[in-house]
């Protein structure tokens, strides 16, 4: 496994809509253990592939609890129900967070890592990192879909700390 360099604001990657998984080979088994290591070592809940310049439709998410990380390959989000205002942040835009509409719910379509063809029924927390997820897939990133007005940059802790 290895950390892999997260692709930032500006990288023009990040506005190009990703590609269907054909196969799940050896090379999208490594991509899903790096892209679970890279999120780890930046404390993100959530990584799309085209995060670290693959442009394949693969997304992990872990809200670091019982059930540990998930891989999603080829999501397709099926229904949404309600709406939560959340706060949102990004490891592409580091230090910015801002306000935004998500479904409360959301049930998704996709491909775990042994290559069948699941559904789950998300809310509020896994709902929100799954429809940011999907919307990197598409293109899409959080700074151009936040409530006008809520876009903040907040500075970061001082160096020196251990982690």
């Amino acid at each position: 496994m290895a950390i892999r360099n997260i692709r930032l604001e500006g990288d023009e990657i990040l506005y190009k809509k990703s590609r269907e998984v054909d196969s799940i080979d050896d090379r999208i088994q490594i991509l899903i253990d790096d892209m679970i290591e890279t999120m780890h070592k930046f404390n993100g809940v959530g990584l799309a592939a085209v995060q670290v310049g693959i442009l394949k439709r693969v997304i992990v998410i872990d809200l670091y609890d019982e059930n540990g990380p998930i891989a999603l390959i080829n999501p397709r989000i099926l229904k949404t129900k309600g709406e939560q205002e959340v706060e949102e942040g990004c490891l592409s835009f580091p230090n910015r967070f801002g306000k935004m509409i998500r479904p409360a719910e959301v049930v998704v379509e996709y491909l775990d890592r042994e290559g069948k063809k699941k559904k789950l029924k998300a809310k509020e927390l896994l709902a929100q990192a799954i429809c940011h997820e999907v919307d990197h897939l598409e293109g899409e990133v959080f700074v151009n879909k936040v409530l006008p007005g809520t876009l903040e940059y907040v500075e970061p802790e001082e160096k020196g700390k251990t982690e």
